[in-house]
């Protein structure tokens, strides 16, 4: 009975834990739309964003039941861009873009991955978060011949710059409302 109690207790936590986690992504989405403050896109600040949204992930992927590897896996994938980011503290356009697009794709690969072993709404969720960040990677790479173009007339202008971090802040939206499902399952497993 006591291994009973443990269990919900543990559960209980874990679904904290998730919905913590999945508020404070939501929150980061926030700062990434605010980004285009200036002309140019800060390496440092968008380092920040992924390395503390990877972080943020790691954790609540190794809190899940299902999917752990994978989900820890794409919150690497999410610190190790914001590393290179701060790592190469370049502000010019095509770097962080190239960079971004690279994040986004490799991020929907693992998420696809996830989607067998996860059950449910959670199973749902996962696929949208996997295709909303091909997508946005797919958007990206598809608006880049236009962008080189109009960067290497204009330079990197404030609509391009703010387009730019509109995709961040989507695809952390989307992560947050996955750990928000996964915490809701959690909390009816626990109530169970």
């Amino acid at each position: 009975m006591a291994t009973h109690a443990h269990s919900r207790i543990s559960d209980r936590n874990r679904a904290r834990g998730l919905r913590a986690a999945g508020i404070a992504i939501i929150l980061l989405s926030a700062g990434a739309a605010l980004l285009p403050a200036g002309k140019s896109i800060s390496s440092d600040l968008v380092g920040g964003l992924l390395v503390a949204a990877g972080l943020i992930e790691i954790v609540a992927g190794s809190l899940r039941r299902e999917a752990r590897h994978y989900e820890m896996a794409a919150g690497g994938v999410t610190a190790l861009a914001g590393l290179l980011f701060i790592l190469n503290p370049t502000t010019h356009f095509f770097p962080n873009v190239t960079l971004v697009i690279a994040w986004l794709l490799i991020r929907s690969l693992i998420l696809a991955a996830a989607i067998r072993p996860s059950e449910g709404s959670v199973r749902i969720w996962t696929g949208i978060s996997a295709g909303v960040d091909l997508l946005l990677g797919l958007l990206l790479m598809a608006g880049l011949s236009i962008t080189t173009i109009v960067v290497s007339v204009f330079g990197p202008t404030e609509p391009l710059v703010a387009s730019f971090a509109w995709f961040l802040a989507a695809s952390f939206v989307v992560n947050g409302l996955l750990l928000l499902e996964v915490a809701s399952c959690e909390q009816q497993v626990a109530a169970a």
